[in-house]
């Protein structure tokens, strides 16, 4: 349990092998349709950062589990991102990087996070929620990223997404998993693999 802003907040988080090792906060889809921490893709962040050499954390946001509080329609859930990454940090001085990764609900809430925090020196946004959510704030990104969008994605629009990613330059890198729904069933392992290819490109090796 951590503190926020609205009370205490669960959380799971999973060292590395180096004390120095950069660090990743890992946010969850929509508390009011079934989103929390242990949600199958959030997992499967949390587990390719790990993989490459980061310390990971995910929380469940205010009224999600143990949490406390109740949803703030983005507001209370920025802010506990913005704990979140505050707590990060404060426990791990030596640590030189910070990413912030997010699926669906998650991914609006980490790019609103990312604007509040200059520190963060990349971001991962999985089906980020474009048509429900607004992204104007995004003006312009302040920080590269990855962007990855199921190509067959009934909830949220390829073409709004990808727009999205090309309106921000070569900074943020766009990948559309061909056939993917939102919830990418059946593509676990390439979501994996796109993934773990930026991070090696771009992370601690």
């Amino acid at each position: 349990m951590i503190e926020g802003p609205a009370g205490r907040l669960e959380a799971k988080f999973c060292r590395a092998a180096l004390f120095e090792a950069p660090l990743a906060l890992i946010l969850h889809p929509h508390p009011l349709y079934g989103g929390t921490m242990t949600n199958k893709v959030v997992f499967a962040l949390h587990r390719t950062f790990h993989r490459h050499g980061f310390a990971t954390l995910r929380i469940n946001f205010r009224g999600v589990g143990r949490s406390q509080g109740g949803h703030d329609d983005g507001e209370g859930e920025t802010g506990d991102a913005l704990a979140a990454l505050d707590w990060l940090r404060a426990g791990h001085p030596a640590s030189k990087r910070c990413w912030i990764a997010g699926f669906s609900f998650g991914a609006w809430i980490a790019l609103r996070a990312l604007m509040e925090r200059p520190d963060i020196d990349r971001f991962v946004a999985v089906a980020p929620p474009v048509n429900l959510f607004d992204f104007s704030f995004l003006a312009p990104c302040p920080a590269p990223g990855l962007i990855l969008q199921g190509g067959r994605d009934d909830l949220v629009p390829e073409a709004m997404v990808a727009r999205l990613a090309h309106t921000h330059g070569p900074a943020v890198s766009y990948h559309r998993l061909d056939g993917a729904d939102h919830f990418f069933e059946h593509h676990m392992d390439e979501l994996d693999r796109q993934v773990g290819g930026y991070l090696e490109r771009h992370g601690p090796g």
